[in-house]
């Protein structure tokens, strides 16, 4: 074979590998501050991985009740442990018209999972350690209320109220 012969055969096979796919987006720092934090997601960031530092109280509201939520889905990953005495709270929009449906599952918990379907807060308790996670998506939402699944993994028993 000749080397031009070769050379075009190496072109056609150029390049020999390349990565495609979706990449989700990685939020490090809405969440990841070490401070007290407050804020409200919107469907824009459906589909995001948040990474959590614990060391101070973090309350993370969900989207606006909307027709076009079902479908939105949140992953968390905690990076810094929950301090004492702090919390980590996911609360769903509306007063007493949206509902987690959650299963917990617990590390070393003898008796779980668990499944806690009342309730719009959903609460990462003082000393939940890092590598804790919670996954979420809207299943449901009229405009007026919602449902949310979420699915937490920790080493504390996460609260739903």
């Amino acid at each position: 074979m000749s080397k031009r012969a070769v050379n075009l055969l190496r072109a056609e096979m150029a390049p020999a590998m390349v990565m495609t796919g979706e990449r989700r987006p990685i939020d490090k720092t809405t969440l990841n501050t070490g401070a007290a934090v407050t804020t409200t997601l919107t469907r824009a960031q459906s589909g995001t991985l948040f990474l959590i530092n614990g060391t101070d109280n973090i309350v993370v509201n969900m989207p606006a009740l909307s027709k076009s939520n079902p479908g939105v889905k949140y992953e968390f990953l905690v990076t810094t442990a929950v301090a004492s005495a702090k919390t980590v709270t996911f609360v769903l929009p509306g007063s007493a018209v949206s509902n987690w449906y959650t299963a917990i599952f617990v590390y070393a918990g003898a008796s779980y999972p668990t499944s806690a379907l009342v309730g719009d807060t959903l609460t990462l308790v003082a000393t939940t350690a890092k590598n804790a996670r919670v996954s979420m998506e809207c299943v449901v939402d009229n405009g007026s209320a919602s449902v949310w699944t979420a699915t937490v993994i920790a080493d504390q028993l996460a609260t739903v109220g």
